[in-house]
């Protein structure tokens, strides 16, 4: 079983009940849902006249290969309603792979680490509430610490 960690994103219609039933649709397709951070809304990032995000980390146990996690992962977005238009648009549901063990892949349409974790406050943040000493097979340093050594200063707030 490996241990992956994906981040759920939505800025459009109803997000809280977007991410949930994303993490059910995850729980049933993809691997079992082991840790679960809170919910954080979120600056949009790349393209900012769009709604507010809220976000959410995940860690799940899967038996699926990072390919496979993958198509199924893109197929939980397709059912929830996912058009892929613009971008860095706005979304209803966004699924992304951070962490997959402590594997590096670096293909055209899979990068594992997500090739811009360490740039993106939104991601670090949550993930840090569940994976803060996880180590970043690329980076060489834990969670806790490229949250620390992050740039980018886009408000992040955890919602109550």
């Amino acid at each position: 079983m490996a241990t992956v960690y994906l981040l759920t994103g939505s800025n459009l219609g109803d997000r809280k009940k977007q991410l949930e039933q994303a993490a059910t649709q995850i729980d049933q397709q993809a691997g079992r849902i082991t840790s679960v951070s809170s919910l954080y809304e979120t600056a949009p990032w790349g393209k900012t006249d769009q709604p507010a995000f809220l976000n959410q980390a995940l860690c799940i146990s899967t038996q699926q290969t990072p390919q496979a996690l993958l198509a199924t992962l893109l197929s939980v977005e397709q059912q929830m309603g996912r058009v892929r238009s613009t971008r860095y648009g706005p979304r209803v549901i966004d699924i992304d792979i951070l962490l997959y063990d402590r594997l590096v892949i670096e293909e055209d349409d899979l990068n594992i680490p997500h090739a811009e974790l360490a740039s993106r406050r939104f991601a670090l943040l949550p993930l840090a509430e569940i994976a803060a000493k996880h180590w970043h097979p690329k980076l060489h340093c834990t969670i806790h610490t490229l949250l620390q050594q992050c740039r980018d200063q886009s408000p992040v707030q955890l919602l109550g």
